[in-house]
């Protein structure tokens, strides 16, 4: 039986620490009204070794940490950890909850009885624009086709076909007139100042929201996700411009460190604007609570200006020198940048591998992972090389001959903040009591349990047996 129906809203990589700024620069903001009215929870991620939303977020939905679950890549084949621990979208939906999905990460492929669900829109990493009900095709291919584009500096122009046909079913879909006029203005402040660009991360979910939550009002499904990046990406570029009093040694310029000083800020208003309108939901359909959740979250690392970065230009170029010479024998796969997720012709796979194990940048060795026959992940995105000497075979090679290029960086940003286990959870209703104190700490391997448990289903032998919160 249904206790609470669930809105879970999956803010990625925002510490307490964020929300805690923010309200107070903030005081009319909907979380700074709201803030001691929401259950509050620091959360931390069991996961060992190097946190990443691609293994962090895997943890949250299945409830069992990273050394169990072994999701380390977009794209690799999920059929066999999603017998052994579903994601808890899955178990709900096999249980009569009805669902609606909107992005959260390693949703894609459209599971076989997606008609059971409510909508179901995968992730932006999903390398095919299928989504339900089919009529949010036309923003997801916009979508991905957008994200493709920019994966580190944003490309300025637009896909016209994509765009058009979006833009033709918009108003159907649900994106609002105010979000028009916002981009419009956006369009028009990156005229007057082009770093601005910048904003058109933020911007697409801002549409995305529009439309999810057009299917939640609509459709109002039990259980429902929506996953956002926007502040997770601005504070990795840009902590450093807003916090510079947190770094021993900031080598970023006070030029830029003003031009880019709002940029979180700006990311958390967006943020807060869809918790607005999530709140003004939940208080006209009390059935319904707002979780606000992370999996993990950032803090301030010591950097410095990137000017370029490593990535791959001619795919061909590369491949060859990997001994693949047939295009039709490698498929790209999509990946946060900078990895390179890939895979080849099953009868390449070992003679790619032993390439790939000889592949050095400037002397020291490329780090790859191989996850499963022919399907590889190499982590590319060296920064600031003075020279670059690229060893294949140990045979050296220069860049250009096998397809690479220092990128160079517009904004200049690199990782000025990473990730931390800590994280946050925060649970909104009109009736809860006030309280200005965070709660407790619990474990993200905690949370599918949490929400098995407001559903009356019993958590899975497999998962912690810790003592759960109600929700």
């Amino acid at each position: 039986m249904v206790m609470n129906k669930l809105i879970f809203f999956e803010l990625n990589e925002v510490p307490t620490a964020i929300v805690d700024y923010y309200i107070k620069i903030r005081p009319k903001s909907w979380l700074a009204r709201n803030f001691n009215a929401l259950n509050k929870y620091e959360t931390y991620s069991e996961n060992k070794g190097h946190l990443s939303p691609w293994n962090t977020w895997p943890t949250v939905h299945r409830g069992v940490p990273s050394d169990k679950h072994f999701i380390a890549d977009f794209n690799q084949d999920l059929s066999e950890v999603d017998d052994e621990f579903p994601p808890v979208w899955k178990i709900l939906s096999e249980k009569g909850i009805k669902v609606g999905l909107f992005g959260s990460l390693h949703s894609y492929p459209l599971p076989e009885n997606v008609e059971d669900y409510a909508f179901y829109v995968p992730d932006v990493f999903s390398p095919h624009y299928d989504t339900f009900p089919k009529n949010i095709e036309a923003f997801q291919k916009f979508n991905l086709t957008l994200s493709r584009m920019s994966p580190r500096n944003v490309d300025t122009s637009l896909p016209i076909k994509d765009t058009l046909r979006f833009v033709s079913n918009s108003g159907k879909l649900g994106v609002k007139l105010k979000t028009f006029k916002n981009l419009g203005q956006q369009l028009i402040e990156e005229k007057i100042n082009s770093w601005k660009t910048v904003r058109r991360r933020t911007y697409q979910s801002v549409i995305a929201f529009d439309i999810f939550l057009k299917q939640l009002k609509v459709k109002k499904p039990d259980f429902v996700t929506f996953f956002t990046n926007h502040v997770a990406s601005s504070m990795h570029r840009y902590w450093a411009a807003s916090f510079p009093e947190e770094y021993e040694n900031n080598k970023y310029d006070t030029e830029w460190i003003e031009t880019y000083s709002n940029e979180i800020c700006f990311a958390m208003d967006q943020t807060d604007q869809m918790l607005n309108r999530l709140g003004k939901f939940v208080d006209a359909n009390p059935e319904y609570k707002l979780m606000i959740t992370s999996s993990m979250g950032q803090e301030a690392v010591e950097c410095e200006p990137w000017e370029t970065q490593l990535y791959v230009k001619d795919l061909d170029k590369f491949f060859k020198y990997l001994g693949v010479t047939n295009s039709d024998d490698y498929e790209i796969l999509p990946a946060m940048i900078p990895q390179l997720n890939f895979k080849v012709a099953g009868h390449l796979a070992n003679d790619v591998k032993k390439k790939l194990d000889s592949f050095k940048v400037n002397g020291e060795t490329v780090k790859y992972r191989e996850q499963g026959k022919a399907f590889y992940s190499v982590d590319l995105g060296h920064h600031n090389l003075k020279e670059s000497q690229i060893e294949i075979d140990k045979i050296l090679h220069n860049i250009d001959e096998v397809g690479l290029t220092n990128m160079v960086i517009e904004d200049k940003s690199s990782s000025t903040a990473y990730h931390i286990p800590e994280g946050h959870m925060y649970i909104y209703h009109p009736s809860n009591q006030a309280n200005p104190e965070y709660d407790s700490q619990i474990y993200s391997c905690d949370i599918a349990s949490i929400i098995l448990n407001n559903f009356g289903i019993q958590r899975k032998e497999y998962m912690n047996k810790t003592e759960l919160i109600s929700l």
